[in-house]
C-alpha cells in the first residue's frame, strides 16, 4: 500500500519507544518517546522515517507509536492481508503468482519500488519439503553490496512469502552475481523512478 500524506501528516512525535531499524546500516535502534520523525515512505506495510538520527524504518506491527490513525489503518491492512492461511488439498501445489504477488509487497525503505520490479529477485523456486507441504527458495540481491539492510529486507520476504496458501517455510538467499544494475528494473519500475 502506498499512502500519499501532507507535510503536516508526515511529522510525528513518538508515542512509545520503539524499536526501529537503521538504514542503510540494518542495525537496531530504540527510538524514544516524544522522538519526532517525518515519516518519508510507507510501503508494504513498514514506515521510513527520517529521525534525529538518520532514516530508520519502523514495522508496521509498531504502527501504534506513529499515532492512532496509523495505527488503525495498518490494523486494517494486516487484517486483510493475513487471513488464516488455507489449507491445500493433497497433491496440489501452490499458487506461484501467488508467491511472486507477496514478493511484491516487499521494498526496499529507500525506494518506492517493490523487490521485484526492481529486479532483486534472481529466482524463486517451491519444491516439495518432508512435511508433506511446499518450501520455497529465494535467490536475491541488494542495490548495492554494501547494504545492511540486507537481512531486513530477506527477512521481509520470508515472512511474506509464508502467507502464501500451502507454503510451510522458506528460504531467502543474498547472492551478489551477476552484480544488480538499473537495466533489471521493470517497465513499471521505471515509470515509478521516472526512468522512462
Amino acid at each position: 500500500m502506498t499512502t500519499t500524506m501532507s507535510e503536516e501528516s508526515q511529522e510525528r512525535s513518538l508515542t512509545r519507544e520503539v524499536e526501529a531499524v537503521q538504514i542503510p546500516s540494518g542495525d537496531r535502534i530504540d527510538l524514544p518517546a516524544l522522538t519526532k520523525v517525518r515519516i518519508t515512505q510507507q510501503l508494504g506495510g513498514s514506515f521510513t522515517v527520517m529521525t534525529p538520527y538518520g532514516l530508520a524504518r519502523i514495522e508496521g506491527s509498531n504502527a501504534d507509536a506513529l499515532g492512532p490513525d496509523l495505527a488503525a489503518a495498518q490494523t486494517d491492512e494486516s487484517t486483510t492481508a493475513e487471513t488464516p492461511k488455507e489449507k491445500l488439498p493433497s497433491g496440489v501445489e501452490p499458487d506461484e503468482e501467488a508467491i511472486w504477488q507477496q514478493l511484491k509487497n516487499v521494498y526496499d525503505p529507500e525506494i518506492p519500488v517493490n523487490i521485484v520490479d526492481l529486479g532483486l529477485v534472481y529466482s524463486m523456486n517451491v519444491e516439495p519439503n518432508e512435511k508433506g507441504g511446499y518450501k520455497v527458495d529465494v535467490q536475491m540481491t541488494l542495490t548495492a553490496p554494501g547494504c545492511g539492510m540486507g537481512p531486513a529486507i530477506a527477512e521481509d520476504a520470508k515472512s511474506k512469502v509464508v502467507l502464501v496458501p500451502g507454503i510451510d517455510e522458506a528460504e531467502v538467499n543474498l547472492t551478489w552475481e551477476p552484480a544488480w544494475d538499473q537495466s533489471m528494473i521493470s517497465e513499471e519500475g521505471r515509470m515509478i523512478l521516472g526512468l522512462v
